[in-house]
């Protein structure tokens, strides 16, 4: 809990990679209003995660939070929306609350929807986001979501998986957005679209423009918890009107 007048501090767990991260990225500090903190989770790498779901890593993991938790931080997110796997662990011991993955807004976006209607998800991998990953998060149905992956892009993989770096920024923002064409194509149910990955959110004004679709990611659901650790007051009366000369 912020003391009274301070802004509460956002900690961020971040993996073991190498990635250029835009504005936008949930690992640039330019992409938010507010102040975060980042630690980042030493072997925590995208393999690990991603591909072997590693147990081993949540001591790890556990650790940094615990740090971030240390050094003033009000609540704790990541850098990678399948760190969903390490979600229950982390908030059942920790004081503060933790939102590891973009998923956790699964639920909320199904219950807006109508009971027909699905939700499109942009993953950084198709392959390895399973139904064990969307339980984690707490969607049930599991017919309600329709998924595309981006592994198999290779400006995205570049960026990503190659450990070098390297942002080709146009060419990933047009294979994102092939995507979501992808996900809407023939698919009149798709109502909503969710980005699983932290590095998406630089690209998701160009998904809204390209779809006219609500589009969640990192981002919306960091903002919800900013807003709800930082309630500012509301003026009592409406400020005065002055009289049109």
């Amino acid at each position: 809990m912020a003391a009274e007048g301070r802004q509460p501090v956002m900690g961020i767990l971040v993996t073991d990679a190498v990635i250029n991260r835009p504005p936008g990225d949930v690992g640039n500090p330019a992409t938010y209003p507010f102040p975060v903190l980042y630690q980042r989770v030493p072997s925590a790498s995208l393999e690990r995660i991603i591909e072997k779901e590693d147990p081993q890593l949540l001591p790890s993991i556990l650790d940094a939070a615990r740090e971030l938790v240390r050094k003033g931080a009000a609540a704790i997110t990541s850098t990678c929306g399948f760190m969903i796997l390490y979600q229950s662990e982390l908030a059942r011991v920790l004081p503060v609350p933790v939102f590891l993955s973009s998923l956790l807004q699964l639920p909320f976006i199904r219950t807006a929807l109508g009971s027909e209607d699905r939700i499109g998800i942009i993953t950084a991998h198709a392959l390895h986001l399973t139904p064990r990953h969307l339980r984690l998060a707490g969607l049930q149905d599991m017919e309600a979501v329709k998924i595309v992956g981006l592994e198999d892009r290779p400006a995205f993989r570049e960026a990503i998986f190659a450990g070098r770096g390297v942002l080709d920024y146009p060419a990933v923002q047009e294979e994102v957005l092939e995507a979501a064409r992808e996900l809407i194509r023939g698919e009149h149910r798709v109502k909503a679209l969710l980005l699983e990955c932290s590095n998406l959110p630089p690209y998701a004004a160009a998904i809204q423009q390209e779809t006219g679709l609500p589009v969640f990611d990192f981002n919306t659901m960091i903002h919800q918890v900013y807003r709800a650790l930082r309630q500012d007051p509301y003026p009592l009366y409406p400020p005065r009107q002055r009289n049109s000369e």
